[in-house]
């Protein structure tokens, strides 16, 4: 980012190893559960982690290849052949790829001494990727997998040791992507400062509360009714997605791979609140949340009426305070945050006319930088205010260089 000391630097190449460690610590809980429940003769419920496990990896993968494929040929020097990386990805490794490149990024720019414009813009680059595909992954497959989990102790009353340490994994990996995420859109406009230690740890907090009640009203609807769990998403899922392609987005390189694009964002509004088009978020948040509670409500209204315990005799009034509590505790933290300690409200200079991406498209050399366009659209469309005057990336424009 620009004025990037080398402390700064080594903090992002860090955070860049913990952020690939949490992911490969949540693989590794999953699969840990998923040999448990095959050795234990529940073939089921390891057959369900498994599927979770091979369905968020394929989306990922496609995306990543779509990318890449999309970007400039000459953008990614020193990449391998095309061959290579399709074999990579075919193999379910091209995220680590993604991992190990954007660390070798980082490391190269830290190591030298005074950067150069074009070796910092590429690392944004490639972190900017890499946060994208990290939420997806997290909605896709975590979230999935921790409500799953919950559900099975839910039902069985107990709860064994690798189960334990995936929910804190998931836990770990949701709340580590959402600020990953809601940060790295921070560094595609310039006239929003970065969040501080204070707003980071209010926002973790927030989001994770948030979604805990979420996460924990379809558990009990699926540990109660695991027969219909599934058409209870697929009902919601196809109104989001209805209300995605309404919204009009524009994100993929070409429309067949735009749908993509709209499934992964129908998944992920089923969990949380994801902005995909211009115009006022507060409005279209409020619409999602209100749906979002009203359908917890209808969820809790099913349980009360049809039993006050669970099958491994847990009382149902104990998880529905927590949950509500988690909830209201979490919309306080969110006000807060907004009113308090937003960035924006420390401001006291007038948002700029132009927005050109994460620095100056010219570096002074004034030779062209990498820009990563796709996210930078997803940036001005999560923060509306830059967007008037602001110099957009137009439809359909190459992502990469301008």
């Amino acid at each position: 980012m620009p004025g990037s000391t080398r402390p700064a630097l080594l903090w992002d190449l860090v955070l860049g190893v913990l952020g690939t460690a949490a992911f490969l610590l949540d693989l590794g809980a999953d699969l840990w559960a998923a040999v448990q429940y095959a050795l234990g003769g529940r073939y089921l419920w390891a057959g369900l982690v498994l599927a979770l496990l091979g369905l968020a990896s394929v989306a990922m993968q496609l995306f990543s290849w779509l990318w890449l494929r999309g970007d400039p040929v000459d953008l990614h020097g020193s990449q391998p052949q095309r061959r290579c990386l399709a074999l990579l990805h075919l193999l379910q490794l091209g995220y680590l790829y993604r991992c190990v490149q954007g660390l070798r990024q980082g490391l190269l720019v830290w190591r030298q001494e005074e950067p150069s414009e074009f070796d910092l813009a590429y690392a944004d680059f490639l972190s900017l990727d890499i946060s994208m595909l990290r939420l997806f992954e997290t909605f896709l497959e975590t979230t999935p997998q921790l409500t799953l989990v919950l559900a099975i102790i839910l039902q069985s009353g107990r709860a064994e040791c690798y189960q334990w340490v995936g929910i804190c994994t998931s836990f770990l990996g949701i709340s580590w992507a959402l600020l990953d995420y809601h940060r790295a859109l921070r560094t595609c406009l310039p006239s929003k400062p970065l969040l501080g230690w204070g707003s980071s740890v209010i926002y973790f907090l927030w989001n994770l509360l948030l979604l805990w009640p979420r996460v924990l009203a379809v558990a009990l609807f699926s540990a109660l009714f695991p027969s219909y769990v599934a058409l209870h998403f697929l009902g919601l899922w196809l109104v989001l997605l209805l209300w995605v392609w309404l919204q009009g987005t524009d994100f993929m390189p070409d429309a067949s791979s735009e749908w993509l694009y709209r499934v992964t964002v129908a998944t992920i509004l089923y969990f949380s609140w994801f902005n995909v088009a211009e115009g006022h978020t507060r409005g279209r948040a409020t619409i999602h949340l209100a749906f979002l509670l009203s359908d917890s409500i209808l969820l809790v209204v099913t349980w009360v009426t049809h039993s006050s315990w669970l099958p491994g005799g847990i009382p149902l009034q104990l998880w529905l305070s927590v949950g509500g509590g988690c909830f209201l505790l979490g919309l306080a933290l969110r006000l807060v945050y907004y009113r308090w300690l937003h960035p924006s409200c420390h401001r006291r200079t007038p948002e700029p006319d132009q927005v050109d991406g994460a620095r100056s498209l010219l570096s002074p050399d004034g030779y062209q930088l990498p820009q990563n366009r796709r996210m930078t659209r997803l940036a001005q469309n999560f923060f509306p205010k830059v967007k008037n005057g602001a110099a957009s990336p137009a439809k359909g424009e190459v992502n990469g260089v301008l």
